[in-house]
């Protein structure tokens, strides 16, 4: 074991998305005038709001909404609420977005926004000020024809509904299709709460029998057990793999001969964590970084994978449910080792993509079964990874570069198209 906490060695995320565009551009041998297009973002909004508290004082806060390329559509991004945000982070998620419509050929650009707040230290009245200032502000830059927000980290589907009804009452008429993720009552998706998680799942499957790996006797490592972490270790213990570890925030638990995923979850409900979980070991994140194991899913932190502690991973695939989990340098090592990495834009695009199924239906005001959905994001995923490792095997690549490839071929071809106006 190298490490028994992850050290804070992280690097500018926007940097990281950078230099991963950069390799992609240079495999497609982009000229310089669509690099300089792609590599930042098209539009920035920073806005400074004050909320009324509680108590009766004001306090400011600052937001932001980025919109990567629009190109080939209406941009498409979650918003998350953080104290630790950056504007470099937003910018950074913004452009993967758009990597991760391109590759599953969703007609969106990609966006992100975002407060910077700790909403656990608010009341939910003081949130829900929040984000209705918050999306009065932003309000000059989203609607259903131009940017449709969605939920992300610290967010969720109240927050999509507080935004709608605020967007609505600005218009004078109630406008669905502003925001994706929102409860079915106000006309959100069948199966939109775990698309991420069974996005991914498809996915693996996927990648399982493209490496020959029997899921049904795969050990599986989840780092990050919350809405997505928690669905994925569900779906892949029904489906007969052997979760052998799990964590959060706090800690993790390993089981060598398999956790159930649902005992797991109400231990984490009743406490707060799944550490104390009592029918495992406890462990840190760091650690289940290391584990032996056949799968490794990255589903909470940015550049929990980087090139110190990507020698010591012992997984034959890493699928990331996360943003940015594995830096570049790890990219290689893994690449060098043999580990096939499935990337977030690939890995993680269930819930953009039935965000876009959510959209449609809001547009139409016709809805779909969840058979139907689920049948549609099976069909877009299975068809994007084999489009991603064909892509891989062309240019013998790992699969990060050939989806950012596939995924900046598909942008600048748009971009080239349009022209430049005027």
């Amino acid at each position: 074991m190298v490490f028994e906490t992850l050290p804070d060695t992280t690097e500018n995320l926007f940097t990281i998305a950078q230099r991963q565009f950069d390799r992609a551009a240079d495999l497609l041998d982009l000229p310089a005038g669509l690099r300089g297009i792609l590599r930042v973002p098209q539009r920035e909004l920073s806005v400074n709001f004050p909320v009324k508290l509680d108590d009766g004082t004001t306090r400011m806060f600052t937001g932001y909404r980025v919109q990567h390329n629009l190109s080939r559509g209406p941009t498409k991004g979650g918003i998350r609420y953080h104290p630790s945000l950056t504007l470099d982070e937003v910018r950074a998620l913004a452009m993967w977005m758009s990597w991760k419509c391109a590759v599953t050929h969703l007609p969106y650009g990609g966006a992100k926004g975002g407060v910077i707040v700790d909403p656990k230290q608010f009341s939910q009245h003081e949130i829900e000020r929040l984000t209705r200032r918050y999306a009065s502000e932003i309000s000059l830059v989203i609607g259903p024809d131009r940017d449709i927000p969605a939920p992300d980290v610290n967010t969720n589907p109240q927050i999509m509904a507080w935004i709608m009804d605020t967007i609505s009452m600005h218009q004078g008429y109630t406008v669905p299709a502003i925001v994706t993720g929102k409860p079915l009552t106000i006309g959100g998706s069948e199966g939109r709460h775990e698309a991420t998680a069974r996005g991914l799942v498809y996915i693996l499957i996927e990648a399982v029998a493209h490496a020959g790996i029997n899921l049904a006797n795969s050990r599986v490592a989840i780092q990050g057990f919350g809405n997505a972490g928690a669905s994925i270790a569900r779906m892949l213990h029904a489906l007969g793999a052997t979760i052998v570890a799990v964590s959060d925030s706090q800690g993790g638990v390993y089981h060598p001969r398999g956790l159930d995923p649902a005992a797991v979850a109400l231990h984490k409900e009743a406490t707060g964590s799944v550490v104390g979980y009592p029918e495992g070991d406890q462990i840190s994140n760091a650690t289940l970084i290391e584990l032996d194991c056949d799968i490794l899913i990255p589903a909470a932190l940015a550049q929990s994978i980087d090139g110190a502690r990507a020698p010591y991973v012992r997984a034959r695939i890493v699928a990331e449910a996360a943003n940015g989990p594995t830096t570049p340098e790890a990219d290689e090592i893994l690449f060098d080792q043999g580990v096939m990495v499935v990337p977030d834009i690939l890995a993680g695009a269930g819930g953009v993509t039935v965000s876009y199924f959510e959209w449609v239906q809001g547009l139409q005001s016709f809805f779909w079964s969840e058979r139907e959905v689920n049948a549609q994001l099976e069909r877009i995923m299975q068809r994007s990874f084999h489009q991603v490792v064909e892509m891989a095997q062309q240019h013998q690549v790992h699969l990060r570069t050939a989806a950012g490839a596939l995924a900046v071929r598909r942008v600048a071809d748009a971009v080239a198209t349009r022209g430049i106006y005027p």
